[in-house]
């Protein structure tokens, strides 16, 4: 075996003091590998070792790379190709190559052998569906320790690890099952070594304190031994001069055998004292600079605590800033447009400090760049500004509240409630509130838009396909309450509505009206100054036993109004889990299909059912963004009650299942929970919002129902009781209409009073779309058009 070696010393980094680095070239191969002429194999391993000093730790690393060549008849090789495969040694003791590439693995008799993405790592051989899976989803792994490697034939193999597992894989080629088979011993080895030796993450991590002792110590000896060989050398010379000086040795001189021992003796002479002046210089240099280390490392610790005191002070002027802008209100003095957060702007980089920042909304952004706003910026910062529209956060005309009263600790007796339902009329029975949750149906659609900000970048795309990306993030969003929010909301009155003005901080207003009852239909209409976004919302429900499934029907429409782009898109299924027994879970599953109808770019996001034997993560979300030639642009991956990340596609292989993808960025995040949420039906900060009470809204809104009221104040007996009075007036408002309808005809029906029933121009479907009426109406407090549906003392209208 060939080994050379070499060690360099290099100055310090800005990752820390490079002690040096040691190259190995091995040109040996495994006993058990017997390559046939003509055929690639392994014949040489370079390895380079690099010890780096970091966080008062040495941490090593290691780069094999490996040769490939080709042997004809024992002759010399031939250099053919080349692949490498890399791995790093950390503290942690963790070593692996890599090597990757496709293969074909046997899925089962029906499917037969099918294409798969293989990455060998770290002793384990992974593969996935396509190389964009390796992101997040891996389909399978085996373990090499142990295993055994078979070969069926020129090109098929199969790897077996003692346990469950088989893997019969097929290579394109010979010469590629060659080089798979190569990296696979190869990588087994090393893995049968690592599970040999003793398992202690420490092997490869000292402290800089006792690496400083054990230089010193091996300086000592250095420093003894060079003594003992100056002191024995000057003895030798001594020796070798009186030899030559002595009258009676001269004549020895003369047999060759002591003349060549006296002429090896003087260059051996003069190898000892350049060895010697070496060797002092040598001590001299290391003294020296182990000094310069030890002053190193002083001036490292007083570094370190310089940088740990600077982050304390910035947590702590960061809340005090956060506690400076809920307090700051709206007659401070400051420029007007400009918050707390513009005081404290800096061109310095924070994003060390970013997922600890509270946004304007309150809400604590776990995500990165993508999504949410660095402090002291808006969204468009990195977006061409286009638009009057601000979203840089101000201070609001109103504070509104973060929380609502706790719900009560007392639970529903389900006997009771049953008991108290025999001899009733089944279309009567009351569910009680003890069931829902203190908003309406109505405001839990407007929550959909909790993550505005998404509309507002999709709006600012250059691209139709980055756009439906950012459309897909808030498509998925508004399902990410739901995982833990398992309560039903009230069931809107016919003719209730609730608005929702976000101007002064979001830069947008909505309008909900329930705009039929049988069936259940809702209308909302949200718009700022750069988008119109509307959807209406009914549904249909199959109680099957066990869950409960809720199929939505109706589209959103989402109208950028620079562009005239027109996007659509569907929502998907809603299955309630353990209805009867057992704790509520909801699931999602399904394809949203989303649409831009001017150029026929186009994005399916599936959202994939749970399953007790599925090893992927619950909850995912996986989908395609497709150009309007039906060419895919970006791929979205992620969790409905999590986040969302997308990648643009670089490479397609065949179909559009088997594509390459750049690095993924995060489109969404989730926001953070609220402390003790459990204790407030799991809602959001702008759920908590919904409800507040508020002047000079519609009499018919939400905030004035008075059972849902009376709910969240805690009081659920007459919550109950109110909530069973305006049901039994909505039925005897409409028996009264149906009356009417009879004698009168269709004039006599319920007509919404802010939505009509219009057939969309560019969808060709019918859809409710907003009169453009009611902003008008509470300005000059015209509200004659409102029916009266909250009861006033014993007071019901019954027109």
């Amino acid at each position: 075996m060939l080994i050379a070696a070499q060690n360099n010393s290099t100055s310090g980094d800005s990752e820390g003091d490079e002690l040096g680095t040691l190259d190995l070239q091995t040109r040996t191969l495994p006993p058990h590998l017997t390559p046939r002429s003509g055929t690639p194999v392994l014949s040489g391993v370079k390895s380079r070792t690099s010890f780096k000093v970091k966080n008062k730790k040495i941490s090593v690393t290691k780069k094999y790379t490996e040769e490939w060549t080709v042997i004809k008849n024992g002759k010399a090789p031939l250099d053919v190709s080349s692949t490498t495969m890399e791995g790093s040694v950390s503290g942690s003791g963790n070593e692996g190559a890599e090597y990757k590439g496709w293969l074909s693995k046997w899925t089962n008799y029906i499917k037969g052998y099918r294409n798969r993405w293989f990455v060998l790592s770290d002793g384990q051989l992974s593969y996935y569906r396509s190389q964009a899976e390796m992101a997040h989803t891996c389909r399978g792994t085996i373990y090499l320790a142990g295993a055994t490697l078979k070969s069926e034939d020129s090109c098929n193999f199969v790897i077996n690890n003692g346990s469950a597992q088989v893997f019969h894989l097929r290579a394109r080629s010979e010469v590629d099952r060659q080089r798979w088979i190569t990296a696979l011993e190869l990588a087994k080895d090393r893995a049968n070594k690592m599970r040999e030796e003793v398992d202690d993450e420490d092997d490869f991590v000292v402290s800089p304190e006792s690496t400083a002792t054990a230089l010193k110590q091996k300086l000592d000896q250095l420093n003894t031994c060079q003594n003992l060989v100056n002191q024995h050398g000057l003895a030798l010379q001594q020796v070798i001069s009186q030899i030559e000086d002595s009258p009676k040795l001269r004549s020895l001189t003369k047999d060759p055998q002591v003349a060549q021992l006296i002429k090896k003796t003087a260059e051996f002479r003069v190898a000892s004292s350049s060895m010697i002046k070496a060797c002092s210089a040598f001590v001299t240099y290391a003294a020296h600079h182990e000094r310069e280390w030890q002053v190193a490392q002083e001036q490292r610790a007083r570094l370190e605590e310089t940088v740990e005191s600077l982050a304390r002070q910035h947590v702590s002027l960061e809340k005090a800033m956060n506690k400076s802008k809920r307090n700051l209100g709206p007659g401070t003095g400051l420029p007007e447009g400009e918050g707390v957060i513009g005081i404290f702007d800096s061109d310095e980089d924070d994003e060390d400090f970013y997922d600890a920042m509270e946004t304007s909304h309150g809400h604590v952004d776990s995500s990165d760049g993508a999504n949410g706003n660095a402090p002291g910026t808006s969204a468009e910062d990195n977006l061409p500004q286009e638009s009057s529209t601000t979203l840089i956060p101000r201070t609001s005309s109103r504070k509104r509240r973060i929380r609502i009263p706790d719900k009560p600790n007392d639970k529903a007796n389900l006997w009771n409630i049953m008991k108290n339902c025999i001899g009733k009329e089944l279309s009567k029975i009351p569910m009680p509130v003890n069931f829902n949750e203190p908003i309406s149906f109505l405001q839990r659609l407007t929550e959909s838009m909790e993550y505005s900000d998404l509309l507002n970048r999709a709006a600012d795309c250059s691209t139709v396909e980055e756009s439906l990306a950012y459309l897909a993030a808030i498509a998925v969003s508004g399902y990410a309450t739901t995982s833990t929010r398992t309560s039903k909301p009230f069931n809107p009155l016919l003719g209730e509505t609730f608005e929702y003005d976000r101007t002064d901080d979001l830069g947008w207003r909505s309008i909900a009206e329930q705009v039929s009852h049988h069936p259940p239909i809702s209308a909302l209409h949200a718009e700022s100054d750069k988008w119109i976004y509307h959807h209406d919302f009914s549904m249909t429900s199959k109680f099957r036993g066990k869950y409960l499934q809720v199929f939505p029907i109706g589209n959103t429409h989402f109208i950028v109004k620079k562009t005239g782009h027109h996007y659509t898109w569907n929502k998907v299924c809603t299955t309630v889990h353990n209805i009867i027994v057992g704790k509520l879970w909801v699931d999602q599953s399904g394809e949203v299909n989303l649409k831009e109808h001017t150029t026929g770019a186009s994005a399916v996001v599936k959202f994939h059912p749970y399953s007790y034997f599925s090893r992927e993560p619950p909850r995912r979300v996986t989908g395609n963004v497709f150009s309007g030639e039906g060419d895919p642009k970006f791929s979205i991956s992620g969790t409905w009650d999590s986040h969302m990340d997308y990648a643009k596609v670089t490479a397609v292989r065949g179909n559009t299942d088997d594509i390459e993808t750049g690095k993924f960025s995060r489109l969404w995040s989730k926001h953070a929970p609220l402390a003790d949420a459990e204790k407030i039906y799991h809602f959001t900060e702008m759920a908590c919002t919904l409800n507040e009470p508020e002047e000079g809204v519609a009499p018919t809104d939400s905030r004035n129902r008075p059972d849902q009221r009376l709910m969240e104040q805690q009081n659920f007996p007459d919550a109950n009781t109110m909530k069973v009075r305006l049901e039994e007036a909505q039925r005897a408002r409409r028996k009264i209409r149906e009356a009417r309808i009879a004698q009168e005809g269709d004039s006599a029906r319920y007509v919404p009073k802010w939505f009509s029933k219009e057939l969309d121009e560019v969808t060709g479907e019918e859809c409710w779309k907003y009169k453009n009426e009611y902003w008008s109406c509470k300005t000059t407090q015209s509200w004659d058009r409102c029916p009266i549906i909250y009861l006033q003392d014993e007071e019901e209208d019954t027109t």
